[in-house]
């Protein structure tokens, strides 16, 4: 008996799709169907349930082709689920949580795509910090675990080396990582797999992924299959950090579906609900309880903006449903730094709550010096004769971007961090070579300790105090 046959047999309810507008159809029938429900085709194809009308029903199809007008319907009587256990780990999977290779029947559970966000009393304060191994962020604008974070930019202007620096980072912690990629070419979807496996990082990862040929309802819940995989290791006590890529195809996608379904189009024809899709996603995020320990989903939706405009419909959107946003520069990005990442512009909401008083203290002499060096850099253009003091500001300034300028997928350990903001502090670094001190962390025996036990300074001018005594030893690192 084939799929068809038997959910027929169970809900005694037959349907005929009346018209197809690509991936939407038109069904005629199904009086006990519910919003979310799977339906299965005559032809073996899958669908949901996505609006109810007087006399039809509005199916979204979940594969190219197989859906023609007259062809029969049948009900499952369940909404979508996906299936989850530790052996997804290392898989890569397709919109709808199919494993695209390997044997999915090693999964042990199923977890329903979509679900109601867990409410305030479910949920605790963010108070521990998720470092991402890039310098600029994790000083200038901290991260916490639990933490809505949105990466908005240019095309092309690195918002997915930063997303890459912060996997890496955390995997190596134990985080689980799941990568979501929304309507990306197969070719960027190999190299993601490649990636991982070149990292060494696949066993601490999941990729939930459809290409940008896939039907448009198959990759409309791409973003949500991601979220239930999420919620699976959520609810096992592990820490996650999910990576939407990217809200912008998502959401044109979703303008496609609705245009076709005849949904009224509001401002930039999107339609009036696309703020409630990407919100109850969102929301799944979050710091939880977890008896006397907590546990996170990380969330970074990336968000691409054009000509550096961050006033867009989507791009607003997002901003005012996430505890921040980290802003490429497209300007910053074409003269060569790395990360193009604007401190000025960037904004995070709940971060500085998971840092102590060195960590306060240490971003707040970083943001005054590059305050006061762009502010210089503007008074140069004028043939100003500076003075001592503004020449000290543009030296240390120049220190202090070189710090910042890191190279492809290296990642710079949070006590390491303080310490060469320090060593610039105290005149015994030029901020290059960043790498270089990297390494003499990971691989130097001692190395962890002593940076370790200098960041247990209680003040920045301790820790400075502290840096100047060891200095022959770090300066040789």
């Amino acid at each position: 008996m084939t799929k068809f046959e038997e959910c027929l047999k169970n809900s005694g309810e037959v349907g005929y799709v009346q018209e197809v507008m690509l991936s939407v159809a038109r069904v005629e029938g199904l009086p006990g169907a519910k919003l979310g429900e799977v339906v299965v085709g005559e032809s073996g194809g899958e669908g949901q349930v996505a609006g109810i009308g007087r006399e039809t029903v509005e199916v979204l199809w979940f594969s190219r082709g197989g859906l023609q007008a007259g062809m029969k319907v049948a009900r499952t009587g369940k909404g979508l689920s996906v299936p989850v256990g530790e052996a997804v780990l290392g898989q890569s999977l397709d919109g709808l949580g199919k494993w695209l290779t390997g044997d999915e029947s090693k999964s042990e559970h199923r977890y329903k795509v979509d679900v109601i966000p867990p409410g305030l009393g479910k949920r605790a304060k963010i108070t521990r910090p998720l470092m991402t191994g890039v310098s600029l962020v994790d000083l200038l604008i901290p991260l916490g675990r639990g933490q809505r974070e949105l990466v908005m930019g240019d095309r092309k202007t690195g918002k997915s080396q930063l997303v890459w620096q912060t996997i890496l980072t955390q995997a190596e912690g134990g985080t689980i990582c799941v990568y979501a990629a929304i309507g990306l070419k197969k070719v960027e979807i190999k190299r993601l797999e490649e990636l991982a496996e070149e990292q060494k990082i696949k066993g601490k990862m999941v990729i939930v992924a459809a290409a940008s040929q896939e039907a448009p309802g198959m990759i409309f819940m791409t973003p949500y299959t991601a979220m239930a995989v999420a919620e699976y290791f959520r609810d096992m006590g592990r820490d996650v950090l999910l990576v939407l890529d990217d809200m912008s195809t998502h959401a044109r996608f979703y303008r496609e579906l609705s245009l076709l379904s005849r949904k009224f189009p509001g401002r930039d024809s999107y339609p009036g609900d696309v703020f409630h899709v990407h919100s109850k996603l969102l929301e799944r995020a979050g710091n939880f309880k977890a008896g006397a320990a907590d546990v996170s989903i990380t969330v970074m939706p990336i968000i691409e903006t054009i000509q550096g405009d961050m006033t867009g419909y989507i791009q607003t959107n997002l901003m005012s449903m996430t505890d921040g946003h980290i802003y490429f520069d497209s300007e910053a990005y074409f003269s060569g730094r790395r990360p193009a990442v604007d401190p000025f512009v960037s904004v995070t909401r709940v971060g500085y709550q998971t840092r102590g008083k060195l960590q306060h203290e240490v971003n707040r002499e970083l943001m005054t010096v590059l305050s006061a060096f762009e502010k210089t850099k503007v008074y140069l253009r004028f043939g100003v004769e500076l003075g001592e003091s503004s020449r000290q500001v543009l030296a240390l300034g120049e220190k202090i971007w070189h710090f910042f300028d890191q190279p492809q997928m290296l990642v710079v350990a949070g006590d390491l961090q303080l310490v060469l903001a320090a060593m610039i502090w105290a005149g015994l670094w030029d901020g290059k070579e960043v790498g270089k001190y990297a390494q003499w962390w990971q691989k130097t025996p001692g190395a962890k300790q002593l940076v370790k036990d200098l960041v247990a300074s209680d003040s920045f001018s301790v820790l400075i105090a502290k840096v100047r005594e060891k200095a022959e030893v770090l300066q040789h690192g």
